[in-house]
């Protein structure tokens, strides 16, 4: 019962404290407001009777009879009772009363001051022979505008009170009313926000939180979840490293397509198959699926993966096994060089030893040169790798200097990414017997020109653009993996750095890439 009712009655108690403050404010606000709005519609109704009694030529003329209060007690009675006031009291100069509610006070000295004398008009609360009124005293003039006497009229505060109670009562009925209404609106709106949180009590709401934070950072993969729009709602520290990101960077609300190349057309099913994205020169795996609220799609989620330690592993296994076969081979080729040599020297054959054992020498020593004015140690270190490649490939593989090609230094990784991936993508064209040719070249400016030539199918001219693209392959999965990011990831890093990537004809008959990568780059992370 705790748990169902908890969230409940602290909303209910927190908004019925608002509501009787806004309640309780509201009718103090208006209660004071209606106070002086009655005084306010008094005090108008007195100044208008007192004026227009002052006024009357009857009770003008009557100053000068004998006994003034026969002719202006009548009229000021008639006045009082059609004006709904309490007292028209006018006296002479001398204070003396011309008319009273109660007729024995007629010809008494009245009992409050004459204030209306000096010629002003006075409005306020004094105390007389009816108790205390709210009153408004106006001087009475003569023809030569001589002040003759006064005309006081006033209402009891008593009767003041009793009209203000009045609408007060009603003012109180009225917010009665509106506290109950209120009080059953906010049981239903906690009930409502109760449903919404699908009955989960605060205390459960910060457990949840806390150990989603704690899950979200503890995974190693990057996870990013995104609204139906594609903007993204949340995303754990791993997301952020592989996004290239510092893990002060808020990524809510931009959307996916500013950080991520992924496809996101997949269908509403549970998971969706591993795919490639690229985030910078990151290369990544992304898993794609929909999250699904009460049968309704409310986002997606996408699970990201790094592909480069993966990838880079794979091509140092790929490079060990091609060693080991190359080793096996040359096994094999130096067994039967020493057969050849053991055979010579049993027929006698001197000669014709010394000679087999020369040439074998001479063709090994020409086998892995590179040229003397490449002095870029890890370039070469590369090149001699995809030579060894080239060579189990079946494709004739070259590589030459125009001119000295110096050591990049911090910036050699992205003369690797560039160069390894060409060659790569020309050795498969080429495919066996066929030929591959690097070219290396500095300008005056430290860039270094480097020239892919193949002759391979090639790429027709409306497909050259093409092939920058993410997954542009004709290349199959490998391993059930996409592929397809080589050139991708070329065009990327060249650009980065200030260069560019030109694709043409080769003079091999197969596809040429043209390369220039400025000195001045920055070291591409984790590519």
């Amino acid at each position: 019962m705790r748990r169902a009712t908890g969230l409940r009655t602290q909303l209910l108690a927190v908004q019925s404290a608002i509501m009787l403050v806004v309640i309780v404010g509201t009718g103090v606000t208006v209660a004071l407001v209606q106070g002086q709005q009655v005084r306010d519609s008094y005090r108008d109704r007195m100044i208008a009777v007192a004026q227009s009694v002052a006024s009357l030529p009857a009770v003008l003329d009557a100053f000068d009879d004998p006994d003034p209060s026969a002719i202006i007690q009548p009229i000021a009675e008639l006045v009082r009772a059609a004006s709904d006031v309490d007292y028209v009291v006018v006296t002479d100069a001398d204070g003396i009363r011309f008319s009273h509610p109660d007729p024995d006070r007629i010809g008494e000295v009245a009992s409050t001051p004459l204030d209306a004398l000096d010629g002003s008009m006075y409005v306020g609360t004094q105390t007389g022979t009816l108790g205390t009124s709210w009153r408004v005293k106006i001087p009475v003039r003569a023809a030569d505008d001589t002040i003759i006497g006064q005309v006081s009229v006033g209402i009891l505060e008593t009767d003041l009170h009793s009209a203000y109670l009045v609408n007060i009562g009603w003012l109180a009925l009225a917010l009665a009313v509106a506290a109950v209404i209120g009080a059953l609106l906010s049981s239903a709106t906690a009930s409502f926000v109760h449903r919404r949180l699908y009955g989960v009590e605060p205390d459960e709401i910060k457990r949840m939180l806390d150990t989603r934070d704690a899950t979200l950072h503890g995974i190693g993969d990057g996870i990013v979840v995104l609204d139906p729009h594609r903007r993204v709602v949340l995303c754990n520290d791993a997301a952020l490293r592989l996004l290239n990101r510092s893990e002060e960077s808020s990524l809510v609300g931009l959307p996916i397509r500013e950080l991520l190349d992924v496809d996101l057309d997949q269908p509403d099913a549970d998971s969706g198959p591993q795919q490639l994205a690229l985030a910078g020169e990151r290369i990544l795996l992304a898993r794609v699926d929909p999250v699904i609220v009460d049968g309704r799609r409310v986002g997606t989620v996408i699970i990201l993966m790094d592909r480069t330690e993966l990838d880079t592993a794979l091509r140092e296994l790929a490079g060990a096994q091609s060693i080991a076969e190359a080793l096996r081979a040359q096994q094999h080729e130096f067994a039967n060089t020493l057969h050849t040599i053991g055979g010579l020297l049993e027929l006698g054959e001197h000669d014709a030893a010394s000679s087999f054992i020369e040439r074998a020498s001479g063709d090994d020593a020409d086998s892995g040169g590179l040229p003397a004015d490449l002095h870029d140690v890890e370039v070469a270190a590369l090149l001699i790798a995809k030579r060894a490649r080239a060579r189990e490939a079946g494709v004739r593989f070259e590589v030459r200097c125009r001119g000295t090609v110096s050591a990049a230094g911090e910036h050699s990784r992205d003369r690797i990414t560039v160069i390894g991936n060409l060659v790569d993508n020309a050795i498969e064209a080429a495919g066996r017997d066929g030929t591959v040719e690097v070219a290396l070249e500095e300008d005056s400016s430290g860039a270094l020109l480097i020239t892919v030539d193949d002759d391979g199918p090639g790429i027709a001219p409306d497909r050259r653009d093409d092939v920058f693209s993410l997954e542009h392959t004709s290349k199959g999965s490998h391993g059930g993996l996409p592929r397809g990011y080589g050139l991708t990831l070329v065009s990327r890093v060249t650009r980065r750095a200030g260069g560019g990537v030109v694709v043409s004809d080769s003079s091999l008959g197969g596809a040429r890439f043209e390369v220039r990568l400025p000195r001045s780059t920055a070291v591409v992370a984790n590519t």
